[in-house]
């Protein structure tokens, strides 16, 4: 089957916090687009650099159907990378294509608490799966950015337990070992932990799994991106890691 393309329309954007900037879509191409039932629901963004077509992964914010709208969060560091520097200078009226959507993840109901966790890039999907949690549902929340002035407010009903962690100046992140020093609370976790692959995958990929004893099919645990490579080269390096795997 062919991917599904949609081309929409810049509506507008505003910044979140001082590395996240909003930028919200719409326009005729709207009527394109299938929502996904997932809360980590991620289109390809198609880009143009060097006369050749790029695509970067993003999750999908929310989707307004009565206002027709469709949010995507960007983490910004200035001119870094493609997609961040695009979603700040990206006036109204410009469009952008993409594919998708695609998504494997959504809190479950069976679960006796749930554990979320990731970095700047995992907070569009732990936020969708914060808003989608019912009332007196039991979470525990890490997420990292760089300072408190990345902080933003979650929207949810459940009984949440959040925890900031501040990179500040520290030379290499602290999510791993704040998660693992955390409690574990009795009954079954669905757990959810995306960021940086070296943390999520070396570090607490093997607490969930092996430490804690979580079984796969209540673990969404994977890498949004790695230190040091673009997503071409992090898709490599995620087929070489499940080639290792496999032998």
């Amino acid at each position: 089957m062919a991917r599904r393309k949609t081309t929409l329309t810049v509506l507008r954007s505003e910044r979140i916090s001082p590395h996240l900037v909003r930028v919200v879509l719409g326009g005729a191409g709207f009527d394109d687009f299938a929502p996904s039932e997932f809360t980590d629901s991620y289109v390809k963004l198609l880009f143009q650099a060097d006369g050749a077509e790029i695509t970067r992964t993003y999750t999908v914010r929310s989707v307004d159907p009565t206002a027709r709208e469709i949010a995507i969060d960007f983490v910004v560091h200035g001119d870094d990378g493609i997609a961040g520097p695009w979603a700040e200078r990206v006036q109204p009226g410009e469009t952008i294509s993409m594919f998708g959507p695609g998504g494997a993840y959504a809190p479950r109901t069976d679960a006796d608490w749930h554990l979320l966790a990731g970095d700047e890039s995992a907070i569009p999907a732990i936020a969708v799966a914060l808003a989608a949690l019912p009332a007196g549902t039991k979470a525990k929340v890490f997420v990292e950015v760089g300072s408190v002035l990345d902080e933003i407010a979650f929207e949810t009903a459940a009984d949440i337990e959040l925890t900031w962690v501040h990179r500040e100046d520290a030379p290499e992140s602290l999510l791993g070992d704040t998660v693992r020093s955390a409690e574990w609370l009795p009954g079954v976790a669905q757990v959810f932990i995306h960021g940086e692959a070296r943390v999520v995958m070396s570090e607490l990929r093997k607490y969930v799994r092996n430490e804690r004893g979580v079984a796969a099919e209540w673990a969404s645990i994977s890498g949004y991106w790695r230190r040091g490579h673009t997503e071409e080269g992090f898709r490599v390096w995620k087929s070489e890691q499940r080639e290792l795997r496999a032998s």
